[in-house]
């Protein structure tokens, strides 16, 4: 019953929760980028470099035979996944810089603290006093 009841809290703690909420937007995130890399930006440089699929550049060690497939290093889809990790790392880099200045102008706003009681008799000490000389030079 404890191991329950100790599980429980920790999957309820705000940080697992937050966390697991981020792998989801995470893992959709990163298939709309490869969908964007596969499908919209690989296509024009595949055209650009005279119209190669980058999926299927590979150097081939052992061709294909009756049964066994061939044995190849496939660095066309090597070049992509680094594509779409770029693409990846870059928009996070853009999202925590964007946090970076929210949270820094949160900071930078001045917190007005209402002066104390002591501080208002002396500013109507000092108005006073600023008076009294300003009718003694005025006689």
């Amino acid at each position: 019953m404890g191991f329950l009841k100790d599980f429980k809290a920790f999957a309820m703690r705000g940080n697992v929760i937050d966390l697991a909420v981020g792998v989801v937007v995470g893992g959709a995130f990163g298939q709309i980028v490869n969908s964007l890399v596969a499908d919209i930006i690989m296509p024009p440089v595949g055209i650009l470099v005279g119209g190669v699929d980058f999926t299927d550049l590979a150097f081939i060690l052992k061709k294909a035979t009756a049964d066994p497939p061939a044995v190849s290093i496939k660095y066309g889809a090597f070049l992509q996944t680094c594509i779409n990790f770029l693409i990846i790392a870059f928009s996070i880099f853009l999202f925590v810089r964007l946090l970076s200045k929210l949270e820094r102008k949160k900071d930078q706003t001045p917190t007005t603290v209402p002066p104390t009681k002591d501080q208002e008799l002396l500013g109507e000490i000092r108005d006073l006093l600023k008076t009294q000389n300003r009718d003694l030079e005025n006689k």
